[in-house]
């Protein structure tokens, strides 16, 4: 029993705050949940304000947590900062962050326009920069040792036929922004790590995920044959947040049904 008692601890959340971003929708909602059913109080954030509030009241009425929904526009700094001192406010400080906001724009490059590159870029991976860099001080400043996860993707680490170059450009930064912040803060006992998901649905593959011809290339291209559940990736969220991962840090872990071994 001694055993099957410390094998659980390690996965324990409990005592640890949270903050998720892209929260109101998808995936993000997903991470709330695992954070917060294996102990997390979470500072959750996004746009919709509306979507936050009834996805805050929902996970903490089943789970028992505080869940603070926080309105935020990632592409403000000013946004992001308060993000930040409003988790410290209520928590007093931040043990785990989830860097799971995202944007995307499908189509040809030649058709893209400049506006179309940054928008992508500014949430993917400049708010994941400037999130972190936060989070970083405010867990040094709090002796905090702390677990940081990014959101990357299956489309930073590979190609595809669906063009949609400043999504993939913007993931693969996610991917060595991850493995660069590892090493530089290894001494100051935080992790970064990264989830590189397959499809799943959300909002953003809704329209892809509708379109058959794209749905078979998907399927076909995955070993399991089927695109992923959003539960599936709840055990890859806690792993990393928890003392389960304690010894990993610049890792980038797919959670894919099998596309990266292909």
């Amino acid at each position: 029993m001694e055993s099957d008692s410390n094998i659980f601890k390690i996965f324990d959340l409990n005592g640890k705050t949270a903050i998720v971003t892209g929260a109101s929708s998808g995936l993000g909602i997903s991470f709330t949940e695992a954070l917060a059913e294996a102990g997390a109080d979470v500072v959750i954030c996004a746009r919709r304000e509306d979507k936050l509030i009834e996805n805050a009241n929902r996970i903490s009425g089943y789970t028992k947590r505080k869940i603070i929904p926080v309105k935020a526009d990632l592409r403000n700094e000013t946004d992001i900062l308060n993000v930040v001192n409003i988790a410290e406010e209520k928590f007093g400080k931040i043990n785990i962050l989830v860097n799971n906001a995202g944007s995307a724009i499908a189509g040809s490059s030649l058709d893209l326009k400049k506006e179309d590159w940054q928008k992508v870029l500014d949430v993917d991976i400049s708010a994941v920069f400037l999130l972190s860099k936060y989070v970083i001080s405010s867990m040094i400043k709090n002796n905090a040792s702390g677990s940081i996860i990014n959101i990357a993707s299956i489309y930073g680490l590979f190609g595809d036929i669906i063009p949609a170059a400043p999504y993939y450009a913007s993931k693969g930064a996610v991917v060595n922004l991850t493995r660069a912040m590892a090493v530089e803060f290894a001494n100051k006992k935080i992790r970064i790590n990264a989830i590189a998901p397959g499809f799943f649905p959300s909002e953003m593959t809704g329209s892809l995920l509708s379109d058959e011809a794209v749905l078979e290339h998907i399927t076909q291209r995955t070993p399991f044959g089927r695109i992923g559940n959003p539960n599936e990736l709840k055990g890859a969220a806690v792993f990393l947040a928890s003392d389960a991962s304690s010894y990993i840090t610049g890792h980038i872990l797919p959670v894919d049904g099998g596309w990266s071994a292909v």
